[in-house]
């Protein structure tokens, strides 16, 4: 038997927790109930169970401080919350420390039923022959699912366009009957930062569950996948249920918009490619639930969407080879300026066509962050570009994608300045190091812009911009710095610390240190040494 502590400060929610299960026929027991968080952490300790059943907000300690307390004592302890709390913060908080999935009050008995069997199996204690024989089935299910998720990926990247009725049934294992093919692709828009990416699948989960559970009585079969932050899928119905079906999407895509409170910036956008009669016609249904999905770039998200968009006059425009001009002559001068202006232009320009669509909008994104790489000659150009791609497809608009494409040029532009700062610097680091190690010799401005690699004009001119003073007194400096220490340092005469740093003559060294430090080197041994 698995022991399962219930934590709530309400005791009715205790009670109703306890009567909705049947504990027994899980293979759980009881063994505890809490009221706050302190006693929960005693009785975690002491028990030591396989699950704990939780409210986030309770008297003692709140939840997400005994939680914490307790997987470090129980480690796999498996966590069940059950709140009335629909906020982000709580629920990403909990997921950090470790929690196994998470409900929301009123508590649905079915629901809690199925949960409670997840936590169990990965407890993964006390199986019996008859469990063995479920977790058998249980695994051939996945492996169909397996195979079904790869007539998905199959289609999504459209290699896969002969199939039949029969080649579904035998080759893919669905259920279908002649009616109504189609093709759903639902999107999750969200700051993958904040949300995390254990927040995020538990997101996609919550979605395909619920699309599947709504579903799944109205068709003759259905198959749904997740890839990143979409949840892509086909189902089968009878034509008559068309209406239905729609009604149906709808009001999941209403569902999943009304709790995206709890993970914060999340929004939902659905996507039905045409419903095909002819199964050889799927992939097509696949691919325009591709296409119709970036609408909401322009129309917004939390919809449903469902008209394939023809084309604009987008390309009549040329914006490609005017951004091209304009981002080149930016690149050329380095200005960071005229890059952002160049991407807003083109922004505008693209905007400003009449009906322009969201898939257009994407592909504009990434023809520019393309051209932009090979004008900077980015070594890693396809990895980069992927790395943007990823980053527009979660932008929810279009001014979204115009500041991800702008914050991508900020980042080269800037690595393209500071390249250049540090290659226009280095005859000048090289002429520094040189004088340095042989001021006491006759150098000479000739002498030390051959040792930088310029020209005796050219290095003088960039010598005197970088350092503030010409080559000629930063040597005198870097003389007379030296005399100082030695004269304050050491007992060697003044004739002869002449020459260590670098002069013939004593009475033009003594002119020299005088009109430098404001004394004669005689004077300042006396003062500072």
């Amino acid at each position: 038997m698995l022991k399962v502590i219930i934590a709530d400060d309400e005791e009715r929610v205790c009670r109703l927790i306890q009567a909705l299960v049947d504990w027994e026929g899980l293979g759980m027991e009881v063994a505890g109930i809490a009221h706050n968080g302190l006693e929960a952490v005693e009785l975690v300790r002491k028990i030591r169970p396989d699950i704990l059943i939780t409210d986030i907000r309770m008297p003692g300690c709140s939840g997400l401080e005994m939680i914490e307390q307790v997987k470090k004592g129980v480690e796999k302890l498996e966590i069940l919350i059950i709140s009335g709390h629909a906020q982000f913060e709580y629920a990403q908080s909990a997921i950090k420390f470790g929690v196994g999935d998470y409900l929301l009050k009123p508590i649905d008995k079915e629901v809690l039923h199925a949960t409670l069997l997840k936590l169990k199996e990965r407890a993964g204690a006390g199986k019996t022959s008859l469990e063995d024989r479920r977790q058998m089935f249980r695994k051939n299910e996945n492996d169909i699912r397996r195979i079904q998720e790869g007539l998905l990926d199959r289609l999504i990247e459209q290699r896969e366009t002969t199939l039949s009725e029969e080649i579904l049934r035998e080759s893919y294992y669905l259920r279908v009957r002649p009616g109504i093919f189609q093709a759903l692709w639902l999107k999750v828009d969200c700051d993958l930062e904040e949300i995390g990416q254990a927040g995020l699948s538990i997101v996609m989960e919550k979605a395909r569950s619920l699309f599947e559970n709504s579903l799944r009585s109205r068709c003759f079969e259905l198959v749904f996948c997740l890839r990143g932050c979409s949840c892509v899928g086909i189902i089968n119905y009878d034509r008559k249920k068309q209406e239905e079906i729609r009604r149906i999407l709808k009001d999941c895509l209403h569902q999943l918009e009304a709790q995206k409170g709890l993970f914060g910036p999340v929004t939902f956008s659905l996507a039905a490619g045409s419903g095909e009669e002819e199964t050889e016609h799927l992939s097509r249904s696949v691919r325009e639930a591709s296409v119709i999905i970036q609408e909401r770039l322009v129309k917004g998200t939390g919809r449903l969407l469902d008209h394939m968009p023809g084309e604009s006059a987008i390309h009549e425009q040329n914006l490609m080879e005017k951004y091209l001009r304009r981002i080149t002559a930016a690149i050329e001068v380095m200005s960071g300026e005229e890059a952002d202006a160049a991407a807003a232009w083109v922004w505008e320009a693209a905007c400003g066509v009449r009906d322009v669509h969201g898939y257009e909008l994407l592909e504009l994104a990434h023809s520019c962050g393309g051209l932009f790489l090979s004008q900077m000659e980015v070594k890693a150009h396809v990895e980069e570009l992927r790395r943007f791609d990823e980053l527009c497809g979660q932008c929810r608009n279009g001014q979204e994608l115009a500041a991800a494409l702008t914050g991508f040029q900020r980042k080269y532009m800037e690595e393209l300045r500071r390249r250049h700062e540090n290659d226009s610097m280095r005859p000048i680091r090289l002429a520094k190091q040189y004088i340095q190690n042989h001021f006491s010799e006759q150098i000479t401005l000739e002498e030390v812009s051959g040792v930088a690699g310029l020209s005796t004009a050219y290095f003088s001119a960039l010598f005197k911009k970088e350092e503030g003073e010409g080559f000629a007194r930063y040597l005198i400096g870097v003389r007379m710095e030296q005399a100082k220490l030695l004269l304050r340092e050491t007992n060697i005469p003044v004739a002869e610390i002449c020459k260590k740093v670098g002069y013939n003559d004593l009475k033009h060294f003594t002119r020299t240190f005088e009109k430098t430090a404001g004394v004669k080197p005689a004077t300042y041994r006396k003062l500072y040494g």
